[in-house]
């Protein structure tokens, strides 16, 4: 292993290791460490998250994010483990929108449809890093890319930074982004999380929390038909704790056409930054994951592309739902639904948000 560079407080830590090559790009890995409460690994190739250790109640480290323990593995097959996502995360229909009376053609690389930028998008670029700081309380880590106009068919050179903090117990996500002409925009995260922590079982004994009243059904081919619905009486329902197993099965269209759970949840109005938008719990482990957003959503999406054909760190095989998602972000297919919070971004304007994960144990 390689240390390029070294730099630790009495308290967290930073270290950067090569990592490979793409595009003729150097691509590093960098560890956070916080003694005994967090350990995380972060690669600038993709704003990938590749590890994340955190205590069960017994003070026992474990990794709770899937991946993989190499580069090559993120270039050769990924359903997005842990990676940025951009220009616009999620779902646009049949990969086309107009903006300004333009109709912009994206890539159709999911179906029908636009998924997750495209075929390269932030997920697979190189990007660079331009600040770093280490205190006694919290680590961070700054990237930074530049989309040209044009690329995978957006308006605008898109300008977006995104910083990386870690504490003893959180993961703070602050994204940034500035255009030179009127474009579209929605950033998130894309972690499948198993909080049981051998990453060798699937998620479904997680107890998860929704501070959602409302869901977006979709159609078969998973793009919302418009409809905010209420999630009262229905499998979607998570108001209160209930395990993921408990209905993800139940005889449901909604289901059916996600092959489990893959829809957005609409939070509450009035939620802060302040407020519990979402929990998981693992009660075997005993570790407990809070969720807080400045995003109207939250898609949770249950792993139901697993399949046992992709093998992970340490030799892991990831089966069907061994990893869930709950990635803050607006809703999906906005730019075609213009009853949906706006996505528009305008030159002279910053997009600006921000999302945290925090880690304990009951």
């Amino acid at each position: 292993m390689a240390i390029l560079t070294s730099c630790e407080d009495t308290g967290g830590s930073l270290s950067v290791q090569e990592f490979g090559n793409v595009d003729g790009k150097q691509v590093g890995l960098y560890h956070i460490e916080f003694p005994g409460k967090l350990k995380a690994s972060l690669t600038n190739y993709g704003g990938i998250v590749t590890h994340l250790k955190v205590p069960d109640r017994s003070g026992e480290m474990a990794d709770i994010v899937l991946g993989y323990d190499n580069l090559k593995g993120y270039l050769t097959e990924t359903p997005y483990f842990g990676a940025l996502i951009g220009r616009y995360g999620n779902r646009i229909a049949n990969g086309k929108f107009v903006l300004n009376g333009v109709e912009y053609e994206l890539a159709k690389n999911n179906g029908l449809n636009h998924l997750h930028g495209g075929l390269k998008g932030f997920d697979k670029v190189v990007w660079a890093v331009v600040d770093t700081v280490v205190t006694k309380d919290k680590v961070s880590i700054t990237l930074k890319y530049v989309s040209p106009g044009g690329e995978e068919g957006y308006p605008g050179t898109l300008t977006t930074s995104v910083t990386y903090t870690f504490t003893e117990n959180e993961l703070q996500i602050d994204y940034e982004a500035t255009t030179d002409k009127t474009t579209i925009v929605n950033l998130t995260q894309h972690t499948y999380f198993n909080l049981s922590g051998d990453l060798d079982g699937d998620i479904l004994d997680h107890e998860l929390m929704l501070k959602a009243g409302r869901f977006l059904p979709v159609d078969s081919t998973l793009i919302p038909t418009g409809e905010l619905r209420s999630v009262a009486g229905t499998p979607f329902d998570f108001t209160s704790p209930k395990t993921i197993g408990k209905e993800i099965a139940t005889q449901n269209q909604q289901l059916e056409y996600g092959l489990g759970y893959d829809h957005s949840w609409i939070l509450n109005e009035g939620l802060s930054l302040d407020d519990i938008a979402a929990t998981l719990y693992h009660e075997e482990s005993g570790r407990l994951m809070e969720v807080f957003t400045q995003e109207p959503a939250i898609q949770f999406y249950s792993g139901n592309f697993l399949d046992g054909t992709i093998t992970g760190k340490s030799g892991k095989v990831y089966q069907h739902r061994y990893g869930l998602c709950l990635e803050t972000q607006h809703y999906p297919d906005s730019p075609n639904q213009p009853d949906f919070p706006s996505v528009v971004l305008e030159p002279g304007d910053k997009y600006e948000t921000k999302t945290v994960y925090r880690f304990s144990v009951r």
